[in-house]
């Protein structure tokens, strides 16, 4: 490790904390309804679209109609997109000419978009046309990301409010996170990331020369504004099969900087933007330090693991001062790169600019520990919110017990009713990634998708269904995802995954609404210091550890204890 690659490290998270205050400020006040600085251009905008949808953004619905709609809204697009995948040869913008996707791919890859996961089983450039990237995946990495943002602030308006059977308008809110947040954030990351030298075209390739003097066609596309809403909606589907490493994606160490930045920023300011809503800004900066701290605690080892190098390579004679590039850009490096990978599986970005399949088996782990966390530091675009409230609930229950009262949360008595929904939520995870993992070890049709024996094979295999199911994306390079076993498997986890996980937090949400909200008294336990910000770390980890460091321990800490003593698979 050298103080450079700490620089690169601590700018980027500086960059981001600096910028995630004012942004949170800003989506609260959209979010509520407030006037902004681009109310004068897009409020008309805004109002015409009420206008012609028949919405009356002042009209409140509670949990079951939000989360009724929600499910309605989502269902309609994976259909839209579904049928885009099949069809794409009718589409306009396809100058490859490609055919569409079969059925088990168009579903796992309509369901992946829908969800934010952006799982892609497929090779992006030699699969989908222009026109199914553009009218296709970045209509809905638009759509998932706004979904996400509104399921946050409904579960955030329930905390500030006082016995209120509503939790606001789903299509007000899709409408003012689309308009107010999303598109100008993409639009100015794009026009950043062009004059990066990343492409916006619609010309199918261009050929090149080689300095071997043979010639290369080079897929060129629309994307920079692809790349952008990947990352600020915490997306993560690259237009290249490479993902963010492909020098069309991600060209520079200052794109690098840019990306990363991108993908962090609006996470932590929905943290921001929880204390705006709920009237005590300590509480969003509470949730912000446990994000930020255990986010550069894990990016702090993955560099220490990756910066370490591989002892098996070094007994080759690989030179070890470079630490382990396998599988690394040299553009960027092993800090940039690991501090890339532990924010993009710390947010549900899955983004990659190194391939993940061949970091140093604790690399791997920190990765893939991430995501087990239920991505909370700082997670998605919204839900990294309403899921680290999860855990907040379960942390003041915990501290409840030890003193011997009911526990509140910000005014709230957390009940019997909201802990059942909060551990049907948590136990999702488990669930799926386990037994999804464990059923496909058993079949000859996941073993057969696997690239590694032993405990790297396992690795591969539970990374992916941890992927899925934590609605992350990102993937051990080595899996061949494209099976009937995959394809619909994975399809399902990443369904439970997102909105199996959701259903119960709006309903925690519309039951707390419904509650008064109580003064703080002596005997209230502060959730805004150092206490709390220690109890809530405390219950992520010992959660995440419980459900899967079994696991974990067959997996990747087998294959580190393996390489120290020489052994390969």
């Amino acid at each position: 490790m050298t103080l450079i690659g700490w620089a690169q490290v601590a700018l980027a998270l500086i960059l981001v904390f600096l910028a995630a205050v004012p942004l949170g400020r800003y989506v609260a006040a959209v979010m509520q309804g407030g006037r902004s600085a681009l109310s004068p251009v897009l409020g008309p905008v805004e109002r015409g679209i009420y206008a012609l949808c028949g919405v009356n953004p002042a009209h409140g619905m509670g949990w079951r109609g939000y989360v009724a709609a929600l499910l309605v809204l989502n269902a309609l697009h994976f259909l839209l997109l579904y049928a885009i995948l099949r069809g794409q040869y009718y589409l306009p913008f396809n100058p490859q000419g490609f055919s569409g996707m079969s059925p088990r791919l168009a579903f796992n890859t309509a369901i992946s978009f829908v969800t934010n996961t952006n799982w892609q089983a497929y090779a992006g450039e030699s699969t989908l046309s222009h026109g199914a990237q553009m009218l296709g995946l970045t209509v809905h990495n638009f759509l998932s990301a706004a979904t996400g943002i509104a399921a946050a602030c409904a579960v955030s308006r329930a905390f500030a409010a006082s016995r209120l059977r509503t939790l606001g308008n789903l299509w007000a809110d899709v409408t003012r996170a689309m308009l107010y947040i999303l598109m100008p954030l993409a639009l100015v990351v794009a026009s950043l990331l062009l004059a990066m030298g990343v492409p916006q075209t619609l010309a199918g390739s261009v050929d090149a020369t080689t300095l071997e003097g043979a010639k290369q066609t080079i897929a060129l596309g629309p994307v920079a504004f692809q790349e952008a809403i990947k990352l600020v909606g915490t997306n993560g589907g690259g237009f290249f099969n490479a993902n963010s490493a492909h020098p069309f994606e991600n060209p520079t160490a200052l794109s690098n900087l840019l990306e990363n930045w991108s993908l962090l920023i609006l996470p932590f300011s929905m943290a921001v933007a929880f204390g705006r809503i709920v009237g005590d800004r300590r509480q969003g900066f509470a949730l912000m330090w446990v994000m930020g701290s255990l986010l550069a605690v894990f990016a702090g080892l993955t560099y220490a693991a990756e910066a370490a190098g591989n002892p098996l390579l070094h007994a080759l004679g690989v030179d070890a001062v470079a630490g382990n590039m396998e599988g690394k850009e040299v553009r960027f490096g092993v800090a940039a790169s690991s501090l890339f990978a532990a924010s993009a599986t710390a947010t549900s970005t899955g983004a990659v600019n190194a391939m993940h399949d061949s970091f140093t088996p604790l690399g791997g782990f920190v990765t893939l520990f991430l995501m087990q966390l239920g991505e909370v530091v700082p997670g998605g675009v919204g839900s990294g919110l309403y899921g680290i409230l999860v855990f907040a609930l379960l942390a003041v229950f915990v501290a409840g017990l030890m003193v011997g009262r009911t526990p509140e949360y910000l005014g709230k008595k957390v009940q019997a009713r909201e802990i059942k929904l909060a551990m049907l939520a948590v136990l999702i995870l488990p669930l799926c990634i386990l037994g999804g993992t464990a059923m496909s070890l058993m079949t000859e049709s996941g073993t057969g998708s696997l690239s590694n024996a032993g405990p790297h094979g396992l690795s591969q295999m539970l990374y992916a269904w941890t992927s899925a199911t934590a609605n992350n994306g990102s993937a051990f390079a080595g899996i061949s995802a494209d099976t009937d076993l995959l394809d619909w498997g994975l399809g399902v986890a990443m369904l439970l995954g997102r909105f199996a996980f959701l259903v119960p937090v709006l309903a925690i949400a519309g039951s707390l609404a419904a509650k008064p909200k109580l003064p703080p008294s002596a005997g209230t336990f502060p959730t805004h210091g150092p206490l709390f910000i220690g109890l809530l770390v405390g219950v992520i980890l010992i959660l995440g550890g419980l459900q899967f460091l079994p696991a974990l321990s067959l997996g990747p800490l087998a294959e580190h204890f393996a390489m120290l003593a020489g052994k390969t698979f």
